[in-house]
């Protein structure tokens, strides 16, 4: 950022070939046209007394006496640019909330991880039941149709007394049909 303050006598420039940018080609054109020092973001007005001419593109300016400029020079002060004001955040809440994040997240992980190894466990101990619960049944039905088959039924039926049937009986009912029943045994 350039100041320039100028004499209320001298004309003022318009700005149609002046940087917009305000970096390195407009600290250039300033180098250029004046002994002005340039250090980094800061410029010094140069002295009254040192300036040199004016260029061929810029208006001339009539010369002063030397007294009546160095008077004017005393009254006014100089002129500098300043810095911009440094940009300081303070890092305390910064660090404190950055240790926070890191902490709830080793947390966070702690907790999934402990209860992925309980679910863990709990799916094991579903899986025994699982397969003993599925041993069971598959012996429940194989005893069953051990029961129900033919063979063991006639043992069973012999060992409380029964006897096979030779013959049929048939009764006839008053509709006219007939009914077919064991006769008895021998």
């Amino acid at each position: 950022m350039n100041v320039t303050t100028l004499p209320a006598d001298r004309p003022r420039r318009s700005q149609q070939g002046a940087s917009r940018s305000g970096g390195r080609t407009t600290a250039r054109q300033v180098d250029e046209r004046s002994d002005a020092p340039i250090d980094g973001a800061t410029a010094l007005q140069p002295d009254r007394g040192t300036t040199q001419p004016a260029p061929q593109d810029r208006p001339a300016i009539p010369r002063r006496a030397p007294q009546e400029k160095k008077v004017r020079d005393e009254q006014r002060p100089r002129l500098r640019v300043a810095p911009p004001a440094p940009v300081t955040a303070p890092r305390a809440p910064f660090v404190a909330l950055v240790l926070v994040l890191v902490l709830l997240g080793v947390i966070g992980i702690l907790v999934l991880n402990t209860r992925i190894a309980e679910n863990a466990f709990r799916l094991d101990a579903l899986r025994t039941k699982q397969s003993t619960l599925d041993r069971d049944e598959a012996r429940l039905r194989s005893d069953l149709a051990d029961k129900e088959s033919p063979v063991t039924l006639a043992a069973r039926a012999k060992r409380l007394g029964l006897v096979p049937s030779r013959t049929p009986a048939y009764l006839q009912l008053p509709d006219g049909s007939r009914l077919e029943m064991p006769g008895p045994g021998k």
